[in-house]
């Protein structure tokens, strides 16, 4: 009895981490978004919020959903498992949606600075790519193919890509974002000579 409560336990937490996973994607590009069209309102008002988004967001699902598998523990699981798996999908829709839009900010301003940017085209194609793992841009590619209809070798490489992706998608995030970023190089380096002359 204990064994299946901790699976049950572990399964609803599974879900709630892969929510909050989509959810922080939706942070992340409304964070973005609204600093590159110089929103001049004050972070304080928005911090709350993003916390609320990112980790409260999924409880409104993962309940609703855990009630309904509790109480209908052998019945059809596809309905019950309709809006767990519609929640991603919709915070993966308003990410793509915003991406597009920051892509065409990106785009006008390194249009309007073409003399100061010949290789604007690389540029853009950069933070393109720079933005897809972090707004999970990847999870559009095959949220619509779920795992009943994809077969053969489709489903291979469905498999492949969500669990590489997902797997390495913090790990990217972390070097383009983090360790690529010249202000964390430098503070890096100078922790580095201060730990060298302590030692």
């Amino acid at each position: 009895w204990q064994a299946a409560l901790g699976c049950r336990a572990a399964q609803v937490l599974m879900q709630y981490c892969i929510l909050a996973n989509h959810y922080w994607f939706l942070v992340e590009a409304v964070y973005l978004y609204k600093l590159l069209i110089g929103a001049v309102f004050s972070e304080k008002n928005y911090y709350r919020l993003y916390l609320y988004l990112g980790w409260g967001t999924p409880v409104v699902f993962v309940v609703p959903w855990m009630t309904a598998k509790y109480l209908k523990e052998n019945a059809d699981r596809v309905g019950v498992l309709g809006s767990v798996c519609l929640c991603p999908v919709s915070s993966s829709q308003i990410n793509l949606l915003i991406f597009m839009r920051i892509l065409k900010v990106i785009l006008a301003k390194l249009r309007a600075n073409q003399k100061g940017y010949a290789d604007y085209k690389l540029r853009l194609a950069k933070a393109t790519l720079t933005l897809i793992p972090l707004f999970g841009i990847h999870e559009v590619v095959f949220i619509f193919a779920t795992d009943e209809q994809t077969t053969g070798i489709l489903r291979y490489i469905k498999v492949f890509f969500t669990l590489f992706l997902n797997s390495f998608q913090g790990f990217l995030v972390a070097v383009l974002y983090c360790f690529a970023n010249k202000e964390v190089k430098s503070e890096m380096k100078k922790k580095w000579q201060l730990w060298k002359l302590d030692h």
